[in-house]
């Protein structure tokens, strides 16, 4: 994808790897409009980047995904890039869950995880094949390829998301619109809670690998520890997410 002269919407992209991305994209002379569910942190986002575009919206209710739809195209009908990056994770233990009284609690991370970045794909990727250059950008994780078992919708809704971006590329083939991926290792954000991911890679570190990743071209786009998850064999995967579980499983239990 070209990598100026775009208008980009960034769903979860006040925090974190969101922000990092849309820091990078506004050095590289893009208009940027970032997405989040709380106003006081895109305002903290506003002061730091006073050129951001922000925007209040709940991706996990259908009626607001259909809402930023039409405000986006309304007020910005030159969008031509839209990331996919707003997600949660929950970590539990599935003995001591209660699905019966508190499903909406864990339902939520299936619906901004999975539901919101398809239900947006489906909705601007006829928009962006009217245009010249489009791009969808989703940011899936290597918890797709690898599944952190303490994690188990996370890693789930992430593997999903991985099928889909495949077969949206495959359908778009012959349109304007590219469709990359992007699958983050752990990355020192407050993904899952303060201080979970403080040995994961540096943030902007990270975003700069990825934006290496753009700039060569790539539609699948890892980095550090995650780019050897994205060809692993199934029983490198087995061992892999067994050892994950046991260095891990006695924070959940």
């Amino acid at each position: 994808m070209k990598l100026t002269g775009n208008t980009i919407l960034i769903t979860g992209g006040s925090t974190g790897i969101g922000l990092a991305i849309a820091e990078r994209f506004l050095k590289l002379e893009n208009k940027v409009i970032i997405i989040g569910r709380r106003e006081n942190v895109l305002k903290d986002a506003k002061e730091k980047f006073p050129e951001l575009i922000t925007h209040v919206s709940d991706l996990s209710t259908e009626s607001d995904r259909a809402l930023l739809f039409d405000w986006v195209t309304n007020n910005y009908p030159e969008v031509n890039v839209l990331v996919n990056n707003a997600g949660i994770q929950q970590r539990f233990n599935v003995l001591k869950a209660d699905a019966k009284n508190d499903w909406k609690y864990f339902n939520n991370e299936i619906t901004t995880n999975i539901e919101a970045p398809i239900h947006l794909s489906m909705l601007f990727a006829p928009f962006f094949a009217t245009k010249q250059e489009a791009a969808i950008i989703n940011v899936t994780s290597g918890l797709a390829f690898t599944p952190l078992a303490i994690a188990p919708i996370y890693s789930a809704t992430k593997a999903a998301l991985h099928s889909f971006t495949v077969g949206l590329r495959h359908q778009l083939s012959d349109s304007t619109v590219e469709v990359i991926e992007i699958a983050p290792p752990a990355v020192n954000t407050d993904l899952g809670g303060a201080g979970l991911h403080t040995h994961g890679e540096p943030l902007d570190e990270f975003a700069d690998g990825i934006f290496k990743g753009l700039e060569d071209g790539k539609q699948e786009i890892g980095y550090g520890s995650s780019v050897e998850r994205l060809r692993m064999s199934r029983d490198k995967v087995d061992e892999h997410v067994e050892n994950m579980y046991n260095a891990l499983k006695n924070t959940i239990l």
